[in-house]
């Protein structure tokens, strides 16, 4: 059995996509998966599987997860040791910078052109380096009016979710 952590996409934000932390234990072990915790609202949740194909893991939640919330919810799946490479990224990645950093956990790794289009899209103020399937958006103080979000990343790179180092940290520390 090896552990994996899934990140739900676009969760507990308005009134329709509701999905509860019990509702998402609830569906992901009658997915058949075990030792399930979730951490936070946002939809974070660590499970065992003796699967090994990622997308037969991510097909397989999906699955469950409409069938227990009633609408679909992409989730993106990582190893232990590649979510604590992510955490480990950001201070490479950081170098000094003193904002808000958040990361896109992408579905697919994207192509080095996309790579090359995503990060050439940088400016003093936002910043955008990727490692992986891993985008760390390095954004200042204005960060509610940035231009590099994840919708941009979703347009550019594919299906993506987000979340703010402090919880990618956080996860690594605790799943990792």
């Amino acid at each position: 059995m090896a552990t994996y952590i899934g990140f739900l996409r676009a969760i507990n934000l308005g009134a329709r996509r509701k999905f509860a932390k019990a509702a998402i234990v609830r569906a992901t072990e009658a997915a058949g998966f075990t030792d399930v915790e979730t951490y936070i609202n946002t939809g974070n949740v660590r499970f065992a599987t003796s699967l090994r194909s990622r997308a037969k893991i991510e097909a397989a939640l999906e699955a469950a997860y409409l069938d227990e919330a009633g609408f679909e919810v992409p989730t993106i799946v990582f190893t232990q040791a590649e979510l604590r490479a992510i955490a480990e990224d950001a201070e490479r990645f950081a170098d000094g910078h003193d904002g808000r950093h958040y990361v896109s956990l992408l579905k697919q790794a994207p192509t080095a052109a996309a790579v090359r289009a995503i990060e050439e899209r940088s400016s003093a103020e936002e910043v955008a380096k990727v490692g992986g399937r891993a985008v760390h958006l390095l954004l200042g103080a204005n960060y509610h009016e940035a231009k590099l979000t994840n919708a941009v990343i979703e347009k550019a790179l594919g299906v993506a979710t987000n979340r703010n180092l402090t919880v990618i940290r956080a996860l690594a520390e605790r799943w990792c």
